[in-house]
């Protein structure tokens, strides 16, 4: 199992918005992070600056990254674009955190 981090920016006003659309998050989107090895994944908010923090556990980074290519899964990134800092494929930016220390 690997731990990822990382942080991604929402728009200033969205928080309300990003919260909704990740409550009412598709079962195929579900599905499809789960099929790929993802799992106890979570999302928080820093209000000041409005960076999110993401932590999900995946199974191998290879499979996780093949998940970028599904069909479902690039329709949540356009779903999300209007939100939050995207690429021009319309993909979250995100920047990988470093891990410097864990407890289990």
């Amino acid at each position: 199992m690997v731990r990822k981090g990382f942080k991604m920016h929402l728009y200033p006003g969205m928080a309300k918005e990003y919260e909704k659309r990740h409550n009412q998050l598709w079962p195929e989107m579900k599905d499809m992070i789960h099929e790929y090895g993802g799992s106890n994944y979570s999302i928080f908010l820093d209000e000041e600056t409005n960076m999110l923090f993401g932590y999900l556990e995946i199974e191998d980074e290879e499979k996780w990254a093949r998940s970028a290519d599904t069909e479902i899964n690039r329709k949540w990134w356009d779903f999300m674009a209007d939100i939050m800092d995207t690429n021009p494929d319309n993909s979250p930016v995100s920047t990988d955190l470093v891990p410097v220390f864990h407890l289990s």
